[in-house]
């Protein structure tokens, strides 16, 4: 069957080109990626389960995930909006800012400024009124101390710095450490507050307080205990009056209302009979603000000191080497005794031949012994004098005691004691030690001591 004329013409076209060389290869040109695709969400798009499947809830979820997938594969550009340029206001001249001033205020007849001048403040508006500081002060009271921070600690300690009672009475260590455990109460008119259990600073309102007179049965007399409010230990009842029946309570004047600031109760933990009798009470005039100190925490404060006192003064003679073999009991006598005291450098604290008057526990610093001998010096033309120098014998250091034999067996110093820094001592008066200490026979002071030194 005969060729058409196009295929035949093709196939011999083929036919004689087949002994040329094909064309050299050439690189696929790089397709660049869109910007805008995430080609990861696209990878996992395509790859979505359930697309192939035959099942029709297979391919209805797969449909629905693809739905929520498919706007992830775009990228979103952030666009920023362009920023809004603000017209600057017409500089005014130096005459238009003189004339917009305002003229300073005229407190020439101000006794406000006077006052504040007199107490070193030239502001009027200073950093914190007092009424504001005192409803700061208020406000943090009523929460409870473990709920304060350390600021609103430190601001009540600062507070009751204010309180003259307080700070005359009190030193500054406890002050802070009862900062931490006091509260406000609030007392309504016409309340009557008991102040048996603590001590208690008047924040806000006014207050009576009650007198007590006493009828005395036998003589028939009146007398009344003193009333001051502003009094520490102002337990109520005086001592002339214990014996004294059918006690009768009058509302004080208007002349001794507590106000603000004005205090009343006592720190000391009165027994349960004493705290029946002995009851110091105020009527508030107003509604109060009452800051109350328990008297038990106070009590806690000076038990905890006074058992650090101790041991601090019990680990002092423990140390020192003549001590060390005493039973707990006599050294509790002692300590029970000892003073503390400070001398400065260069102070003589026993010269010889003097009976010291105290025994002495070094703390802190040393002391110099100095030997006095009498020396010969020679003068123009051929003489002699005689004179008393002091000769460094040594150091007594910290950890160390003296003055236990001359006190004891009344023996002289034979040398000079100076101290030579601040030193910091422990000492026993002499009429401190005579009569008040008991010790066991075999560690009585005067055989103890006599057994040491081997005398």
């Amino acid at each position: 069957m005969p060729l058409s004329p196009l295929p035949a013409a093709l196939l011999s076209h083929m036919i004689s080109i087949s002994d040329v060389p094909p064309p050299p290869l050439h690189n696929i040109p790089s397709l660049k990626l869109p910007k805008h695709i995430n080609y990861g969400q696209l990878n996992a798009l395509c790859h979505i389960r359930g697309q192939h499947s035959t099942s029709s809830c297979s391919i209805q979820a797969a449909h629905n995930t693809f739905l929520k997938q498919y706007p992830k594969i775009f990228l979103h550009k952030n666009l920023r909006m362009p920023k809004l340029t603000k017209l600057e206001p017409n500089r005014r001249t130096t005459e238009d800012r003189k004339q917009s001033q305002p003229k300073p205020r005229d407190d020439s007849h101000n006794i406000a400024v006077h006052v504040r001048k007199v107490h070193g403040s030239h502001s009027l508006n200073g950093p914190k009124r007092f009424e504001e500081r005192m409803e700061e002060f208020i406000a943090i009271l009523k929460k409870l101390p473990v709920h304060r921070t350390t600021y609103e600690h430190h601001t009540v300690w600062k507070m009751l710095k204010l309180v003259p009672d307080l700070t005359s009475q009190l030193t500054d260590d406890h002050l802070k450490t009862l900062s931490k455990s006091v509260i406000s109460e609030t007392w309504v008119k016409g309340s009557t507050v008991v102040g048996n259990e603590g001590f208690y600073v008047i924040l806000k309102g006014l207050a009576r307080p009650q007198t007590k007179v006493y009828k005395h049965l036998i003589r028939g007399r009146e007398a009344r205990s003193s009333l001051k409010p502003l009094s520490f230990h102002n337990l109520f009842y005086n001592e002339d009056f214990r014996s004294s029946a059918l006690p009768e309570i009058y509302l004080g004047s208007r002349d001794s209302m507590l106000k603000q600031w004005n205090t009343f109760g006592t720190l000391e933990v009165l027994p349960q009979a004493a705290s029946e009798t002995q009851a110091y009470t105020v009527v508030t005039e107003d509604d109060c603000e009452i800051l109350k100190i328990p008297a038990k925490e106070y009590a806690k404060i000076k038990s905890e000191k006074l058992k650090l006192e101790n041991m601090r003064k019990e680990q002092l003679i423990r140390k020192c080497p003549y001590y060390v073999e005493w039973p707990t009991l006599s050294i509790y006598e002692l300590i029970a005794l000892i003073k503390w005291k400070k001398f400065p450098p260069g102070h003589v604290m026993v010269e010889s031949g003097n009976i010291i008057s105290y025994v002495a526990y070094i703390n802190s610093g040393y002391c110099n012994i100095y030997k006095s001998i009498i020396g010969l010096v020679k003068l123009p033309p051929n003489k002699v004098k005689k004179i008393r120098k002091l000769v460094y014998m040594g150091k007594l250091k910290e950890k160390e005691s003296f003055g236990e034999i001359s006190i004891l067996l009344g023996v002289p110093f034979t040398c000079t004691v100076i101290t030579g820094t601040e030193v910091e001592v422990a000492i026993i008066e002499d009429t401190d030690l005579f009569g008040q200490v008991y010790y066991p026979p075999v560690y009585n002071l005067d055989q103890a001591y006599l057994k040491i030194y081997g005398l």
